[in-house]
Formats: structure tokens, sequence, C-alpha cells
């Protein structure tokens, strides 16, 4: 969480620059704190080890401010940007439509410090008579406004995940831990979270209270008790912890889990036959007739065991009460990966590194997708390194036995639907992976028909991220999902479930609609490092999310039967 840490303040850093119109500056902090975030190493260890300016995109200016937030966990020279335009930044710029260059003229002009500023002069319509917004953008601001707000406070699942497990870990060191487990949203993998919440076996529980509220990540103790505590964490999370006897641990983790919709449910269920379902048990009158595990709780309510992921009252109870729970993919199906970027275009790792990687995680194939030189926002291959790439990757496969890389090209879909290749290369790769990085505000019906024209091809195996949305940053595509679901499952065309963290496109609603709908689907990681790679995870728990079974997946089937799929 330390590298999550430094890359931020780098790249607010870059934002004050941009402010400025300092672009050289402002390029150099945004690249270091790219590198900063997707980098594998422990920025820590890299800083002790005096390896910073071993990094790209950091030099000595740079690499210094880094070992100051490392070792006093702040940055003066941060603080003192700050104060110059005294703005809540973190805030607005979860606002969909604003930029640096945005805040600061509102501030500027309006004197807008938050989002209660923003909100007032937009209702007052004094944000359309600033120069270069207008009544569409200011009707856009007040709406996006609302979505900033309801993701205020909480965290990207693959960014908490790391430290939920790391907190984990360090309280199962303890003699007297028997068990510990993660429960709440993240149990259930949704794409945000607000908390974290641990749940412990144990008889010594002031020990194990003890021993929480002095973590070093602790910032903060709210409160402490014999059976809970609550601190804030140094990421500014509240993080819960909870004892609980061996005999009820089941009972208390449903409940902890929840959705708290779920439990709802459940707890009606309870009491139409007569019991009473808590954190604490299931209960006949004072007999307790399950708690010790989620199963027997489950069983005694006359239900099918749910699934974590599964527990958004969205007709698992119905499905569990008919046995109709589906088999979900497992986190260990994936064969391979269908979307991943090298040094060719804008990855970190070369091809060779990339299969190494693909190797560890037990995969039998990957298709190489870099991006095409035409793609705005990627650095990429123009037709004559496309053919180039394929011979090393043919030169690649001849080394190796038991695995394979497939040919692939990542393509920019244009304003009209069109690819930004030849047919003359696209008929030379095995995986077209297409996707839609610029125009993202067309309207309904022309987003929705660039869409269709690109499945329509041919020679478009995949879309990539389909509904373009990136978890709080902006919204998704303004389209017809049916129709593209439909003519997705016409066509043969394979929807991408895309395992970046601010992506999870699609989400989980989507992906059960698009089963039902008779399409094929896809889990790819859009790696473009190596250990991005292994946010496939995150893909997969959004997949099971979706209701989805491992037969849904092309890429949990062998080698063969995928080529075969793909046409080759």
């Amino acid at each position: 969480m330390k590298n999550e840490k430094v890359a931020h303040i780098l790249d607010r850093i870059a934002d004050f620059m941009e402010m400025n119109d300092d672009v050289f500056r402002m390029k150099a902090y945004r690249k270091a704190a790219h590198t900063v975030e997707t980098l594998s190493d422990d920025i820590v260890v890299m800083t002790e080890e005096n390896r910073l300016q071993e990094l790209p995109g950091v030099g000595k200016a740079i690499a210094s401010k880094i070992k100051e937030i490392v070792e006093t966990g702040s940055l003066e020279y941060f603080e003192n940007l700050k104060k110059e335009y005294p703005v809540d930044f973190d805030a607005m710029i979860e606002v969909e439509g604003l930029g640096p260059k945005t805040i600061k003229l509102l501030y500027d002009e309006r004197g807008v410090e938050n989002l209660d500023d923003l909100e007032r002069h937009a209702k007052r319509h004094h944000v359309r008579r600033v120069k270069g917004m207008g009544d569409k953008k200011e009707k856009k601001i007040l709406e996006n406004i609302e979505l900033a707000r309801k993701n205020s406070g909480r965290k990207l699942l693959g960014h908490i995940m790391p430290l939920a497990e790391a907190i984990k870990h360090q309280i199962e060191v303890l003699k007297v831990v028997e068990s510990v487990e993660i429960a709440g949203s993240i149990r259930r993998r949704k794409e945000s979270v607000g908390d974290i919440d641990l749940l412990v076996i144990s008889e010594n529980s002031q020990e194990v209270m003890d021993y929480f509220v002095s973590l070093p990540i602790v910032d903060e103790i709210v409160a402490k008790g014999p059976l809970k505590s609550t601190v804030v964490l140094k990421e500014g999370l509240d993080c819960d912890l909870r004892v609980f006897e061996r005999d009820i641990f089941g009972a208390a983790m449903m409940y902890f889990t929840g959705s708290r919709e779920m439990n709802i449910e459940l707890r009606k269920i309870a009491i139409s036959q007569n019991m009473k379902l808590s954190e604490w048990g299931l209960f006949k009158g004072d007999e307790i007739i399950a708690g010790k595990t989620e199963e027997d709780v489950f069983q005694s309510l006359g239900l099918q065991y749910i699934p974590p992921e599964m527990r958004e009252n969205r007709g698992e109870i119905e499905a569990a009460r008919g046995g109709k729970i589906p088999e979900l993919i497992g986190y260990y199906a994936i064969k391979g990966d269908l979307q991943v970027h090298t040094t060719w275009s804008d990855g970190k790792n070369t091809i060779k590194e990339m299969v190494h990687q693909a190797q560890k995680l037990g995969y039998e194939y990957l298709a190489i997708t870099d991006h095409l030189g035409t793609l705005r926002t990627a650095e990429g291959m123009n037709e004559s390194d496309i053919l180039k790439q394929i011979q090393e990757i043919d030169s690649i496969n001849d080394e190796m036995k038991d695995f394979t890389l497939l040919k692939g090209l990542e393509a920019d879909i244009d304003s009209e639907g069109n690819l930004n290749i030849s047919e003359t290369i696209l008929d030379k790769v095995d995986v077209v992976v297409a996707s839609v990085h610029s125009d993202l505000r067309q309207d309904f019906f022309e987003m929705t028909n660039r869409m269709i024209k690109a499945m329509e091809n041919p020679y478009v195996n995949i879309i990539s991220h389909p509904t373009g949305r990136k978890i709080q940053e902006h919204r998704e595509y303004d389209l017809n999902l049916d129709k593209i679901m439909e003519n997705a499952s016409d066509t043969g065309t394979i929807l991408e479930i895309n395992s970046h963290p601010n992506r999870l496109d699609l989400r989980d609603i989507y992906i059960k609609k698009a089963i039902d709908m008779g399409c094929k689907l896809v889990i790819n990681s859009d790696a473009h490092s190596l250990s991005e790679m292994k946010n496939m995870q995150l893909g997969i728990a959004t997949a099971r999310r979706g209701w989805a079974r491992k037969e849904d997946m092309v890429n949990t089937f062998d080698l063969k039967k995928l080529t075969k799929i793909l046409g080759n």
C-alpha cells in the first residue's frame, strides 16, 4: 500500500503542474506515478537499497521526494502546492468532466473549493457562465457530483484486498488465534469497498485486541473492546475486528459477509420457520440449531449453499430454494490470458518475461495483443513492427514445449466502427481484440452502431472493456447493451471481462445478462506488467458475482477448442 500512496502523491503533483501549464514537469511526475503504481517491487525496499533512480522516469529530484514520502509519510513540497490552491482536490477530481485546469478555473473564477461549493454554484447556474463551460457541461457536472459522492470514501477492491490479506496474515501469527477470515464486501468481491471486516476465532480476545490496535499500520484507535475493536488505518480506511467462539463462527461469517439485503431476506425465512437468525446463530426458541459453519445454517434454512460473491439478493435465494445455484468458475480455472501488452507498445516487460509469468500462473497459452500506433492513449506499433513481432513470437514458440504464444493485437475502433489496421495484417494474427479509446461521449445511437459495426467485422474476435467504464472515474458509454449482446451472440464475438481493478468491465450484472443471452465471454488481465497479470483473480471474482460457470469463459478451454472458437 505504500506504493499506492507514493503514486497518489506524485499523480497529484502532476495535476498541480497541469494546473500551472508546466507540461514538462507534469509529464515527468505522471510517468513516475505510473511507474510506482505498477511496480511489482516494494517501494520501501527500493528506497532502503538506494535503487529508486533505476526506475523509468525517476530521476534525482523525484527520487528524493519519494524517499521523503517513504521515510516521513508526507512531502513538504506537496503540502506547499496544496496551500497555493486550497481546494478539496481528491474529491473534485473524482467528478467526471473536471480536470486540473477546470478545477483551477472554477477556483479562480468562482472560488469553488469543494463539492458543496461546486453543487451550489451549478444549481444557481453560475458554472455555465464560466468561460468554456455552458449549460450542458453544468448539467453533466451536477449529475456527476452525485456519482462522486456515492463513491466517496470507497476504495477499489484490487487496491484493498492486498492490505486486508496482509493484516489477516499479521494476526494469524498469534498463538492464541485459531482462525482469521476476511468478511464484508471484500469477501463478496464488490468492485469497491468502504472498510475492512475481520473475524477471529480465539479464546483470548484481550490479547488479540491488544495486538490488533498496536499494529504499525494503525493510525487511530476509534474503539477497543473485549469482542470488537475499530481502528482507522494509515490508508484512511476503517478496519473492524471481531472475536467469536468456534461454535458460532459460521453464523458470524454469514452475517458480517452480508449483503445487508440478503441478510434481511434470510431472517425473514428463519422467522417463517419459527426460528431466529443473527450473528450468534440460528435458534429455535433458546436452542441453537446451527452456527458452526455457513453450510449448516443454509441447510437448516432449507437452502443450497450460496457462494459469498452471489450474496446480493438478486435472485440467489430463490435459486438456492430450488437447488439451482450454479457451480461457479473456480479461481484457478483459467488456461490462458488473451490480452496482455509488452515493450512493443506501452507494456513494461518483454514477450519472454510475460511468457515466464504466464507459465508461473499455470497457463497453457498467452496472446500478445499490443496496441497499434494510431491509438491516442498508448504508444503503439506500426504494421512493420507487427510483422517483426510475429517473427519473434514464432521464434519463441519454436523454443517452447507445452506452451503456446498466440499472435494478437489490440485495434482501436474509430468513431465510425472501423479498425485502424489493414486486412493484410489481420490475416496474419490469431487474436484480434477491438476496443474504443476515443470519442467516448458519442450519443446512444452512434455508440451502439459503432460497436455493432466492429462486431460485424469478421476479423474481430474480442470486444475489450465493452461498456468503457472506469470505476470512480467515468461512467459507461451511452449505448444499447441489449443490442450489443444480441449482436455478440449472433456473430460469435467474444465479450471481455477486463480484470483491471478500475475497470472490471463487463460488470457483474451484465455478465449474468450476457450469459442468459448466449454470449461467449473471456476473462483477460489487460496486463501491462508482470504484476498486473495477477489481476486475473479480480476478473474471475467479477465473473463469479455474475453467476458465471467455467464453461461460460472461452479461456478455460484447451488450446485446440479455443483456436476453433477463434476461427484459426
